[in-house]
């Protein structure tokens, strides 16, 4: 039975059931909010005595009891209760403990319906610079890939069928552009984090003339919340991180699924480091890319995080209900996976083997089809008239069962007598891939200035 909860001895005089206990208790995920628990308790503190609630002497006992609180955590040796429901009861109870009655002062004025969401956006707006400073080095890590690999060409697929081949750089940085669509929507969620709950009470607001502005801009947010029944309730922040999240997820595992397939014996483009591979438990041949099988697999668990919360939220009446404790574990949980997919997707680009000559290798004379549809606008043919014609080709090719540029000269006068001996020099790879040469296209030269244009965005952003 679970006994001294801040309601007991009041209007519930029964015990708490113990399995309801457990299912109350959230301390084990909400615990490392420890830190941004004491900054807002103290900053409460400061805001009540600035407003004639607690005199000087009881503020400077509560503040030091808070610092002794923030070191005992911090150094290991705060011991936790059974009678500890969540971290914010945890750190009042040994803040009594430590200063006597006076803790008991704290909390007024306070609900722990606005406590619980300022902590949580704290860590949150805390939280994401580093996410960032992750995202950005593998953003990075994505430019260094493009630098190294600018001179190996590689096919470009649509459908996953071989379409026009690009340079392995310019795909390199399509996945760079992703992350940074990434980037920004984290910044967003930074945003919509910067807003004060703290003073909002349990939901009308709090009864005691504290400075909100001025908590505000102790604790680093904006503003604070200008309606206490949408502050203490509102968890779209919670959303739009896991939105986040979720995308980033989607956007490695797309990553991920193609590099598995190049990394396989049937493509050969890629070679996963050993570091960042694992091997069979049964086959001794086997080298597995888990690395990046665990990065796509765990983007489903980013979408899921996503929809938990949403399914949580969709049903709930404006202010506060116990169906929102469950935010915590599902951000945490999403922060935890990203940083650590984002750090296992760097080090399989930091490592891996680009094997240059399989790629090129690889390239099927079928895609410059569209090269030769060129060829014949190029001559005066309308683009639907070119595109049928070299429909053609490709399937006298096939029947021939030979590459498209060892069909006989005879052979594509019979498509077209625009076709003339010059269109043997369509079947360059170098120049297909330099024709491409509009801004945002795989021309050398553009992937060149792609990657220093990504470059000072990366800088000025």
């Amino acid at each position: 039975m679970e006994k001294n909860t801040l309601w007991s001895g009041g209007r519930l005089s029964a015990a708490l059931n113990q399995s309801m206990a457990d299912l109350n208790r959230s301390l084990d995920i909400d615990k490392r909010m420890a830190d941004q628990d004491i900054r807002g308790s103290q900053a409460w503190a400061k805001a009540t005595c600035a407003a004639g609630i607690l005199t000087e002497e009881e503020y400077q006992m509560i503040h030091t009891g808070l610092e002794q609180v923030r070191q005992e955590i911090a150094d290991g040796s705060f011991v936790y209760q059974e009678t500890d429901e969540d971290i914010h009861t945890a750190v009042e109870r040994r803040l009594t403990e430590i200063i006597g009655p006076v803790g008991g002062k704290l909390h007024t004025g306070r609900s722990r319906n606005d406590q619980v969401v300022t902590d949580f956006r704290m860590w949150m707006m805390d939280t994401i610079p580093e996410l960032e400073a992750q995202l950005r080095e593998l953003q990075q890590s994505f430019i260094e890939r493009a630098k190294k690999d600018i001179d190996v060409y590689v096919s470009g697929y649509t459908h996953f069928q071989q379409a026009q081949p690009i340079l392995l750089s310019h795909w390199w940085m399509s996945h760079f552009w992703a992350l940074d669509r990434d980037r920004q929507r984290l910044s967003e969620a930074a945003q919509h984090a910067d807003s004060l709950p703290l003073g909002c009470g349990a939901l009308a607001g709090t009864a005691y003339a504290v400075d909100r502005f001025d908590i505000a801009e102790t604790l680093g947010f904006s503003i604070p919340a200008p309606n206490s029944l949408d502050a203490v309730s509102d968890r779209d922040f919670a959303c739009d991180f896991l939105y986040w999240a979720a995308m980033l997820g989607m956007h490695l595992s797309r990553c991920a699924e193609a590099m598995i397939l190049y990394s396989t014996m049937e493509f050969g483009y890629i070679t996963l480091s050993d570091a960042f591979s694992t091997g069979s438990s049964l086959m001794p041949q086997k080298k597995n890319p888990d690395s990046l099988e665990l990065i796509r697999g765990k983007a489903g668990m980013q979408s899921g995080h996503l929809f938990s919360l949403l399914s949580s939220l969709k049903g709930l009446p404006s202010a506060y209900d116990k169906d929102l404790q469950e935010d915590k574990q599902l951000v945490f949980a999403a922060a935890d996976t990203a940083s650590l997919v984002m750090s296992v997707m760097k080090g399989v680009l930091d490592t891996l083997t680009v094997n240059k000559e399989r790629c090129l290798a690889a390239i099927n004379t079928q895609a410059l089809a569209t090269d030769l549809a060129d060829y014949l606008v190029k001559k005066g043919m309308p683009f639907r008239e070119a595109h049928h014609a070299v429909g053609k080709a490709v399937k006298l090719s096939e029947t021939m069962k030979c590459d498209l540029k060892e069909i006989p000269l005879d052979k594509w006068k019979g498509i077209s007598e625009l076709f003339d001996e010059d269109v043997y020099k369509t079947f360059s790879i170098e120049s297909a891939v330099d024709a491409r040469c509009a801004w945002g296209g795989t021309a050398r030269f553009r992937v060149l200035e792609q990657i220093r244009f990504a470059e000072k965005v990366l800088a000025n952003s």
